[in-house]
């Protein structure tokens, strides 16, 4: 039997997790005035990241503790060196040194970061318990 909440959990730590991917390639389109479809080209430039970010919670396992900073921390590195390695020789996109810091910190801030504050934010179970 599975706990109560854990596939509302699951669902809230995924749209999180896509949404902060989604919103980091937004961002850096629209800060780079880069022109042509929004939607294809916010494709174009997502698809390496949302792949690796599927990978990531497949290493981390993020289905049994989707909201656990480790589980962040795990998805964090797969999501940015797979995403990294795909956009460069799969996607053919730039990996300059600027943008890979960038994207680092971004997502660093963003798939841990949440997470960080879900458990810091979290009931805590009473002493003794």
């Amino acid at each position: 039997m599975t706990e109560p909440g854990a596939a509302r959990r699951l669902a809230i730590a995924a749209g999180i997790d896509i949404a902060s991917v989604v919103a980091f390639v937004v961002i850096g389109r629209k800060n780079h005035d880069e022109s042509g479809s929004l939607v294809t080209g916010t494709l174009k430039v997502v698809a390496p990241f949302l792949i690796a970010l599927a990978l990531g919670w497949v290493v981390a396992r993020a289905w049994r503790a989707p909201m656990a900073v480790n589980t962040g921390i795990v998805v964090w590195l797969v999501t940015l060196v797979a995403g990294m390695l795909l956009r460069k020789f799969v996607f053919d996109g730039g990996t300059a040194l600027p943008f890979i810091i960038v994207a680092s910190l971004f997502t660093l801030l963003s798939l841990v970061g949440w997470r960080f504050l879900a458990e810091w934010r979290a009931p805590k179970p009473a002493a003794g318990t």
